[in-house]
């Protein structure tokens, strides 16, 4: 475990020192989820009613933007290398890097997403369903991202292939996502979409780090 915490701290120092670059996938998201009331209107009905989804889809385009770098400048630098080397288990520091992945770019969308709720006119409530239902959703959109991230290292035109193996992996976190807001202004229970969710984010704990471990150890060798 002295390597996880290692691994994690130095990726979350990394992170601090290229704040510019997480301000830019905070900010992405920020305008994304502001331009849509602007291109449907103001109607209360109809903000509401897209509010969630537009929120699940803007989270998931800004932490995209921070994937292609998961693992390119260890691979870079040779640091990639030394580590698939080392005695440890390589899903140990795998698991921390994604850790460290999403809390420096889908902690704080998750955080910042009750404010977006607002702008579509969503009650306190939905705004808290929104944010749990992220709090869930997004460590799955980390945990699939690095996968593809792993298949695509040192790829041409990585990032393009990236969005496109991730993306359609992406539809049913969105699905229960926003229908667990949907459901609960409906007054209908929202206890399948959360129960779902954390079913998904578990079994993409299980088997996702494992799964990247040999996608990387491909790809170096």
């Amino acid at each position: 475990m002295n390597l996880f915490f290692a691994v994690l701290r130095r990726d979350l120092l990394l992170a601090w020192r290229t704040r510019a670059e997480l301000g830019v996938a905070l900010a992405f998201f920020v305008i994304v989820a502001s331009l849509f009331p602007f291109a449907i209107g103001a109607e209360t009905a109809r903000l509401q009613a897209v509010g969630a989804g537009v929120v699940w889809v803007a989270a998931l385009l800004a932490g995209l933007l921070a994937l292609p770098r998961l693992f390119a400048a260890d691979h870079d630098s040779g640091v990639l290398e030394q580590l698939l080397l080392s005695p440890e288990p390589p899903v140990l520091w795998v698991t921390a890097k994604i850790l460290a992945h999403w809390l420096a770019t889908g902690l704080p969308l998750v955080l910042l997403s009750p404010l977006l709720a607002m702008m579509y006119q969503l009650s306190a409530e939905s705004g808290g369903v929104l944010m749990l239902a992220l709090l869930l959703g997004t460590p799955v959109f980390s945990l699939l991202g690095a996968v593809c991230a792993a298949l695509t290292l040192g790829l041409h035109g990585a990032g393009a292939l990236l969005a496109l193996l991730l993306l359609p992996l992406c539809v049913p976190v969105l699905v229960f996502g926003a229908g667990a807001v949907s459901a609960w202004s409906a007054g209908v229970g929202l206890a399948a979409h959360l129960s779902l969710l954390g079913g998904g984010l578990l079994a993409a704990i299980a088997l996702a780090p494992w799964a990247c471990a040999a996608a990387l150890r491909l790809g170096v060798d």
